[in-house]
C-alpha cells in the first residue's frame, strides 16, 4: 500500500498547486495543457497495446467490455460518483457549470490515473512486498502529480476527489497482490505471474482504453471509456478460459 499512498499524495500536492496557478492561465493555455496531455497519453496508450501477442485477444475484450459496460451504463455510475462528491466537498452543488467542471475532471482524471499498466502490474506487486511494485508506482505518482496540477488547472478541484478513486482502485490491487503472494510464496512464482500472458494482455486493453481517453482529450470524440472498463476483466479471462479449454491463442 505504501506505493498507493504515495500516489495520492503527488496527486493532492499536483492538484493543489494546480488550483493556485490555474486562475493565473488563460483559456488559450488550459486547451493547450489538455492537448499536450492527450498528446503523451495516446503515445502510452499505443505504446502499451503494442505488447499483445494476439491483437485478437484485446479486440474480444474490448467489445465484450463495452457491450456489459453499456448495458451497465458504468459512465452514469461514475458521472452521479462525481456529481455526489462535488456536492459534498464544495459549496456550489447549486451551480450546473460547477458541477459539469467538477465531474469532467473528476471523471477523466480517474480514468487516466487508474487504467495502465503501471496501476495494475505496480499496485499488485506492491501488495506482494516486491520493490519493483513500489518503484513503479512511484513513477506513476511523479507522472500523476504533474497531470493532476494540469488538470486542475483546466477543470478544478474535482481532480483532487480523484485520491478516492486511487485508493479503492489500487488499495484493491494491492490487496490482490497480497492475497497472491501468499498463495504463490516464492519470488519466482512472482516474477512468473508479472510476465504472463493474461497480464500482458491486459496491458494491452488497458493502452486502447488509454487511446480513446486520449480521443477525449484531444477533442476529437468523446467516447464513454467509463463504459469499457469491464475489458480488463475480459481480457485476463479469455486468456485464462483459452488455455484451459487448451486453445492455442499464440500460433
Amino acid at each position: 500500500m505504501g506505493g498507493t499512498l504515495l500516489n495520492v499524495f503527488t496527486v493532492l500536492l499536483g492538484g493543489t498547486l494546480g488550483l493556485l496557478i490555474g486562475n493565473r492561465l488563460n483559456e488559450r493555455i488550459q486547451q493547450s495543457i489538455t492537448t499536450g496531455l492527450g498528446l503523451v497519453t495516446f503515445v502510452v496508450g499505443l505504446s502499451n497495446a503494442q505488447t499483445t501477442g494476439n491483437i485478437i485477444i484485446p479486440l474480444l475484450a474490448t467489445v465484450i467490455g463495452v457491450i456489459i459496460g453499456e448495458a451497465l451504463r458504468l459512465d452514469l455510475g461514475l458521472e452521479r460518483l462525481g456529481g455526489w462528491l462535488q456536492a459534498r466537498l464544495t459549496r456550489s452543488a447549486s451551480d450546473s457549470g460547477a458541477r459539469e467542471r467538477f465531474i469532467t475532471g473528476f471523471v477523466t482524471a480517474s480514468l487516466l490515473f487508474c487504467v495502465g499498466p503501471l496501476t495494475i502490474v505496480g499496485s499488485v506487486q506492491d501488495g506482494m512486498g516486491l520493490a519493483v511494485g513500489f518503484q513503479a508506482l512511484a513513477i506513476k505518482s511523479v507522472l500523476d502529480g504533474f497531470a493532476a496540477m494540469a488538470f486542475a488547472a483546466s477543470f478544478g478541484v474535482g481532480v483532487l476527489a480523484t485520491v478516492f478513486t486511487i485508493l479503492g482502485v489500487q488499495g484493491g490491487l494491492a490487496l490482490l497482490g497480497a492475497l497472491l503472494i501468499a498463495v504463490l510464496g516464492t519470488a519466482g512464482d512472482v516474477e512468473a505471474v508479472r510476465t504472463a500472458p493474461f497480464v500482458i494482455e491486459l496491458t494491452a486493453t488497458g493502452g486502447i482504453l488509454l487511446m480513446g481517453l486520449a480521443l477525449a482529450l484531444l477533442d476529437l470524440k468523446k467516447p464513454r471509456i467509463a463504459n469499457f472498463l469491464p475489458a480488463l476483466l475480459a481480457a485476463p479471462l479469455i486468456v485464462v478460459l483459452g488455455q484451459a479449454l487448451g486453445v492455442n491463442l499464440y500460433p
